[in-house]
């Protein structure tokens, strides 16, 4: 999991503000983080919110591009379906309106649970290491499966968003999980250059 946060533990605005808001070393850990995993995992309203492609810039082979969505809806343009990459599978986990049909041929689509899924990447699709970037939606369910391995958190100090409604790592500030996860950290490296301070946290199971 890798995301970045403002110095008050938002991960946006109230608004849903996309990401480029942090520094481009910080963008270029987040490409050395992708460039290191068999699959990219994001939440369909991330990737719209962001104009994601999902992509390793030198990397011959590119990892698999996953898409997580409650419906099958698609967005009419996309650089997603436009940019050369991995093979893009996109997850539906509720009921797919018409709109799903809509797809690129190059789409796998595949219908049921996020566990069902994670469990094809592993068996079917022969990934061991799935490397997400949110959102907060999906984040909580990877949480609440305690299928959160390793973090990587981009502290950004120049930031204030504020807004009590403004979302958290998890979504919503006043939606707590329903038990806590031990991590312990295992990287720090403070950059006073820009303001930010970049970590990585391993799971510590009990």
């Amino acid at each position: 999991m890798n995301l970045a946060v403002s110095a008050d533990g938002k991960t946006s605005d109230v608004a849903g503000l996309p990401s480029g808001w942090t520094s481009r070393a910080d963008h270029d850990r987040l490409l050395d983080l992708r460039a290191t995993a068999g699959a990219l995992l994001v939440g369909r309203r991330t990737l719209v919110a962001d104009c994601m492609t999902l992509t390793c810039p030198g990397r011959e082979i590119q990892p698999l591009r996953c898409v997580v969505a409650g419906s099958g809806e698609v967005p009419e343009y996309h650089p997603l379906f436009e940019r050369a990459g991995g093979a893009i599978h996109w997850l539906v986990t509720g009921e797919p309106p018409s709109l799903v049909l809509r797809f690129p041929a190059e789409v796998t689509v595949h219908r049921g649970t996020l566990a069902d899924f994670l469990t094809t990447i592993k068996t079917q699709l022969g990934v061991d290491h799935v490397h997400c970037e949110g959102g907060g939606t999906l984040i909580r369910m990877l949480a609440e499966m305690d299928a959160i391995d390793e973090l990587h958190l981009t502290l950004a100090g120049h930031t204030l968003f504020g807004g009590q409604e403004a979302p958290t790592p998890t979504g919503s500030p006043s939606d707590y999980l329903p038990k806590s996860l031990e991590f312990r950290i295992s990287r720090f490296e403070a950059s006073p250059g820009t303001g930010e301070c970049f970590m990585s946290y391993r799971r510590h199971a009990q």
